[in-house]
Protein backbone atom coordinates (compact mmCIF):
# COMPACT_ATOMS: atom_id res chain seq x y z
CA UNK A 1 0.00 0.00 0.00
CA UNK A 2 1.54 3.53 -0.96
CA UNK A 3 1.78 6.16 1.22
CA UNK A 4 -0.66 8.54 -0.10
CA UNK A 5 -3.53 5.46 0.37
CA UNK A 6 -2.19 4.46 4.20
CA UNK A 7 -2.76 8.75 4.86
CA UNK A 8 -6.32 8.56 3.50
CA UNK A 9 -7.32 5.43 5.40
CA UNK A 10 -6.24 6.89 8.48
CA UNK A 11 -8.09 9.68 8.21
CA UNK A 12 -11.01 7.27 7.50
CA UNK A 13 -10.55 5.93 10.66
CA UNK A 14 -10.10 8.91 12.69
CA UNK A 15 -12.98 11.19 11.47
CA UNK A 16 -16.40 10.74 12.83
CA UNK A 17 -19.25 8.96 10.37
CA UNK A 18 -20.97 11.93 8.59
CA UNK A 19 -24.92 11.48 8.00
CA UNK A 20 -27.33 13.62 6.79
CA UNK A 21 -27.27 17.14 8.68
CA UNK A 22 -30.39 17.64 11.08
CA UNK A 23 -32.34 21.00 10.29
CA UNK A 24 -31.53 23.73 13.26
CA UNK A 25 -34.86 23.91 15.29
CA UNK A 26 -37.28 27.41 14.20
CA UNK A 27 -37.46 29.54 17.44
CA UNK A 28 -40.99 30.50 17.86
CA UNK A 29 -41.14 34.85 17.19
CA UNK A 30 -42.41 35.66 20.76
CA UNK A 31 -42.14 39.21 19.83
CA UNK A 32 -44.33 39.06 16.82
CA UNK A 33 -46.33 36.20 19.00
CA UNK A 34 -47.24 39.53 21.38
CA UNK A 35 -47.61 41.86 18.84
CA UNK A 36 -50.44 39.98 16.50
CA UNK A 37 -52.01 38.81 20.13
CA UNK A 38 -52.08 42.66 21.26
CA UNK A 39 -53.47 44.10 17.74
CA UNK A 40 -56.09 41.05 18.14
CA UNK A 41 -57.76 42.24 21.87
CA UNK A 42 -57.07 46.17 20.56
CA UNK A 43 -59.59 45.04 17.59
CA UNK A 44 -61.88 43.24 19.87
CA UNK A 45 -62.20 46.14 22.44
CA UNK A 46 -62.81 49.15 19.89
CA UNK A 47 -65.46 46.20 18.38
CA UNK A 48 -67.07 46.55 21.63
CA UNK A 49 -66.70 50.17 22.13
CA UNK A 50 -68.78 50.71 19.29
CA UNK A 51 -70.97 48.42 19.86
CA UNK A 52 -71.58 50.01 22.84
CA UNK A 53 -71.40 53.66 21.56
CA UNK A 54 -74.44 52.46 18.85
CA UNK A 55 -76.85 50.61 21.30
CA UNK A 56 -76.48 54.08 23.27
CA UNK A 57 -77.18 56.47 20.46
CA UNK A 58 -79.56 54.34 19.54
CA UNK A 59 -81.13 54.87 22.87
CA UNK A 60 -80.82 58.58 23.43
CA UNK A 61 -82.31 59.21 19.63
CA UNK A 62 -85.81 56.86 20.70
CA UNK A 63 -85.58 59.00 23.71
CA UNK A 64 -85.79 61.93 22.19
CA UNK A 65 -88.41 60.37 19.79
CA UNK A 66 -90.42 59.24 22.97
CA UNK A 67 -90.48 62.85 23.77
CA UNK A 68 -91.41 65.22 21.16
CA UNK A 69 -93.67 62.73 20.14
CA UNK A 70 -95.24 63.01 23.42
CA UNK A 71 -95.66 66.53 23.27
CA UNK A 72 -97.06 66.36 20.14
CA UNK A 73 -99.71 64.14 21.56
CA UNK A 74 -100.29 66.49 24.35
CA UNK A 75 -99.63 69.94 22.79
CA UNK A 76 -102.55 69.04 20.18
CA UNK A 77 -104.94 67.25 22.26
CA UNK A 78 -105.13 69.94 24.79
CA UNK A 79 -105.93 72.19 21.41
CA UNK A 80 -109.54 73.23 22.57
CA UNK A 81 -110.53 76.76 22.67
CA UNK A 82 -113.85 76.91 21.16
CA UNK A 83 -116.36 77.44 18.24
CA UNK A 84 -113.99 76.56 15.29
CA UNK A 85 -110.60 76.36 17.55
CA UNK A 86 -111.09 72.53 18.19
CA UNK A 87 -108.37 70.36 16.88
CA UNK A 88 -110.81 67.26 15.96
CA UNK A 89 -112.64 68.83 14.18
CA UNK A 90 -109.73 68.77 11.61
CA UNK A 91 -109.13 65.44 9.73
CA UNK A 92 -105.50 66.78 9.43
CA UNK A 93 -104.64 67.53 13.28
CA UNK A 94 -107.07 64.19 14.02
CA UNK A 95 -104.44 62.11 11.69
CA UNK A 96 -101.48 64.00 13.80
CA UNK A 97 -103.06 63.23 17.20
CA UNK A 98 -103.36 59.72 16.16
CA UNK A 99 -99.69 59.28 14.57
CA UNK A 100 -98.35 60.94 17.71
CA UNK A 101 -100.07 58.41 20.10
CA UNK A 102 -98.46 55.52 17.98
CA UNK A 103 -95.14 57.17 17.95
CA UNK A 104 -95.18 57.03 21.74
CA UNK A 105 -96.38 53.89 22.08
CA UNK A 106 -93.80 53.06 19.87
CA UNK A 107 -90.59 54.96 20.70
CA UNK A 108 -91.48 53.97 24.59
CA UNK A 109 -91.44 50.30 23.87
CA UNK A 110 -88.29 50.61 22.34
CA UNK A 111 -86.67 52.49 24.51
CA UNK A 112 -88.02 49.94 27.31
CA UNK A 113 -86.60 47.01 25.71
CA UNK A 114 -83.20 48.65 25.08
CA UNK A 115 -82.90 49.71 29.11
CA UNK A 116 -83.57 45.91 29.63
CA UNK A 117 -81.00 44.45 27.46
CA UNK A 118 -78.59 46.87 28.44
CA UNK A 119 -79.46 46.33 32.41
CA UNK A 120 -79.39 42.59 32.45
CA UNK A 121 -77.64 42.16 29.20
CA UNK A 122 -80.19 39.28 28.21
CA UNK A 123 -81.51 40.35 24.71
CA UNK A 124 -85.31 39.21 23.99
CA UNK A 125 -84.87 39.01 20.06
CA UNK A 126 -82.01 37.34 18.51
CA UNK A 127 -79.67 39.40 17.21
CA UNK A 128 -81.12 39.43 13.50
CA UNK A 129 -84.54 39.58 14.31
CA UNK A 130 -84.12 42.62 16.70
CA UNK A 131 -82.07 44.26 13.75
CA UNK A 132 -85.25 43.83 11.64
CA UNK A 133 -87.78 45.05 13.90
CA UNK A 134 -85.53 48.47 14.93
CA UNK A 135 -84.81 48.85 11.13
CA UNK A 136 -88.33 48.44 9.22
CA UNK A 137 -89.77 49.88 13.03
CA UNK A 138 -87.96 53.25 12.63
CA UNK A 139 -88.55 53.58 9.20
CA UNK A 140 -92.06 53.43 9.32
CA UNK A 141 -92.74 55.53 12.06
CA UNK A 142 -90.58 57.78 10.83
CA UNK A 143 -92.67 57.62 7.45
CA UNK A 144 -95.77 58.36 9.39
CA UNK A 145 -94.22 61.17 10.90
CA UNK A 146 -93.29 63.07 8.21
CA UNK A 147 -96.73 62.40 6.61
CA UNK A 148 -98.81 63.44 9.19
CA UNK A 149 -96.84 66.92 9.86
CA UNK A 150 -96.87 67.60 6.13
CA UNK A 151 -100.78 67.19 6.33
CA UNK A 152 -101.13 69.44 9.02
CA UNK A 153 -98.64 72.66 7.59
CA UNK A 154 -101.13 73.66 4.46
CA UNK A 155 -104.36 73.78 6.97
CA UNK A 156 -101.70 76.26 10.03
CA UNK A 157 -101.01 78.20 7.21
CA UNK A 158 -104.13 78.93 6.03
CA UNK A 159 -105.71 79.53 9.51
CA UNK A 160 -102.68 82.00 9.96
CA UNK A 161 -103.23 84.10 7.08
CA UNK A 162 -106.67 84.72 7.95
CA UNK A 163 -105.97 84.38 12.45
CA UNK A 164 -102.96 84.21 14.49
CA UNK A 165 -103.73 82.90 17.84
CA UNK A 166 -103.19 80.31 20.64
CA UNK A 167 -105.13 78.09 18.30
CA UNK A 168 -102.59 78.08 15.33
CA UNK A 169 -99.78 78.58 17.80
CA UNK A 170 -100.03 74.97 19.42
CA UNK A 171 -100.75 73.53 16.36
CA UNK A 172 -97.68 74.97 14.89
CA UNK A 173 -95.86 74.07 18.25
CA UNK A 174 -97.60 70.33 17.74
CA UNK A 175 -96.37 69.93 14.62
CA UNK A 176 -92.75 70.96 15.03
CA UNK A 177 -92.48 68.26 17.89
CA UNK A 178 -93.66 65.65 15.31
CA UNK A 179 -90.84 66.68 12.83
CA UNK A 180 -88.41 66.99 15.50
CA UNK A 181 -89.67 63.06 16.49
CA UNK A 182 -89.50 62.14 12.51
CA UNK A 183 -85.94 63.43 13.24
CA UNK A 184 -84.74 61.34 15.73
CA UNK A 185 -86.54 58.36 14.31
CA UNK A 186 -84.63 59.07 10.83
CA UNK A 187 -81.33 58.94 12.22
CA UNK A 188 -82.22 55.98 14.34
CA UNK A 189 -83.19 54.40 11.03
CA UNK A 190 -79.74 55.01 10.35
CA UNK A 191 -78.33 53.53 13.31
CA UNK A 192 -80.74 50.37 12.63
CA UNK A 193 -79.71 49.60 9.12
CA UNK A 194 -76.21 49.97 9.76
CA UNK A 195 -76.08 47.38 12.52
CA UNK A 196 -78.62 44.95 10.32
CA UNK A 197 -76.11 45.17 7.25
CA UNK A 198 -73.32 43.86 9.72
CA UNK A 199 -75.62 41.01 11.03
CA UNK A 200 -74.51 36.79 9.93
CA UNK A 201 -76.89 35.37 7.69
CA UNK A 202 -76.00 32.47 8.05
Amino acid sequence: MSEVEDHTAKQHVGSPPTGPTAPPLAVPDVENQHTATGFGVSDILRRWKREDFIKRGSLGLRGLALLFSLLAFIIMASNKHGDWKQFDKYEEYRYMLAISILSTLYAGGQALRQVHELWTRKRLFQDRHSALLDFFGDQIMAYLLISSASAAVPLTNNMREGADNIFTDSSAAAISMSFFAFFALALSAMISGYKLSTQSYI
